[in-house]
């Protein structure tokens, strides 16, 4: 839920979004500063596919509000699906997350990006949330783990800012290219936005210390959205953000969660997106859980910190490998 690069390296996750490029050092960081900078933004509201700072501006009222004193909630839900070499697909459990995000304006005019992020998971039949999962290839009960991302920033700037580190594992520096997206009309009133990301570094999880978690030494991870949005609102001069709706799909390992270590394949979450002003268009139990859990989560970062990292490092950094079973 989420966390801006080119077609090769855009991505999330509303939800979403991917980059800690950008020095902390110029952003505002506490609520003092934020309330201070609560005027009138300035942006560009004039379309033009080709203009860097339209672009820039477009895509920072779409991932968050440019009033610094609000915070944005992206919504994400759809399905877990297992794809294996040589069986069906087939749905493992459903997902439902939020992101709360907040945006503050940098010197150099572009965006900062604060954000935390969650997924949490549902019985398909039920709809209720996991807390334990039934492995359908061996029926072992495993604990869940929901993903809590906390932080998950980047900039939002004229150009594509370098694909996350992750915390140095990847070292991935593409040459610097001008924000210009995939933006398409479709038909007189639409708006279309495509951003993908396709990426191939370390994994945090090695074999040889998660033998049951890790599905190798290298994690294959690609996210892709595609975003609706209706034309008069992109062009409106008085909206800060920019309402929408869309599509989320992530192909990454196994979850780590579910134990099934090297065993060949990869989860596809398939699902839609879009986001809100408020919290109360998201379901109650999602609420109600964070509230109970996890409470920070229900607004934005108001500073900037760090490292912004991936569910799958933050699972290396806070489980323990799993004991090895012994066969029967």
């Amino acid at each position: 839920m989420p966390e801006p690069f080119s077609p090769d390296f855009l991505a999330r996750r509303a939800f979403l979004a991917l980059s800690g490029a950008a020095s902390a050092a110029a952003v505002m960081t506490s609520p003092a500063a934020i309330a201070a900078a609560a005027k009138p933004t300035q942006f560009v509201s004039k379309m033009d596919f080709k203009d860097r700072l339209w672009n820039r501006d477009a895509y920072a009222r779409l991932q968050g509000n440019l009033d610094p004193t609000k915070t944005r909630y992206g919504h994400y839900f759809g399905a877990v699906l297992a794809v294996a070499p040589n069986e069906r697909v087939r749905e493992l459990c459903g997902f439902e997350g939020f992101s709360a995000t907040r945006l503050l304006r940098l010197e150099d005019g572009s965006y900062r990006k604060l954000l935390r992020e969650t997924v949490f998971y549902r019985d398909p039949a039920t709809g209720k949330l996991l807390d334990q999962w039934k492995n359908p290839w061996t029926g072992e009960i495993v604990k869940v783990v929901n993903v809590a991302n906390d932080p998950f920033n980047f900039t939002i700037g004229e150009y594509y800012p370098d694909p996350p580190s992750y915390g140095g594992l990847n070292k991935e520096k593409p040459p610097k290219k001008p924000l210009l997206m995939d933006w398409r009309l479709i038909g007189p009133n639409t708006l279309g936005l495509t951003t993908d990301i396709h990426l191939f570094y370390p994994n945090a999880l090695q074999p040889d210390k998660w033998p049951r978690e890790s599905s190798g030494k290298m994690a294959q991870v690609s996210e892709m959205f595609r975003y609706i949005i209706r034309l008069e609102d992109m062009q409106n001069p008085e909206l800060t953000s920019v309402p929408y709706q869309g599509t989320w799909n992530r192909v990454t390992p196994w979850l780590p969660w579910m134990l099934l270590g090297d065993k060949p394949g990869n989860v596809l979450y398939v699902g839609n997106m879009t986001a809100y002003d408020s919290l109360k268009y998201l379901p109650e139990d999602l609420i109600k859980y964070t509230e109970q859990h996890m409470p920070k989560f229900l607004e934005a970062p108001d500073k900037d910190y760090g490292p912004s990292l991936s569910s799958i490092e933050n699972y290396a950094r806070e489980q323990k490998p799993a004991p090895v079973r012994t066969p029967k």
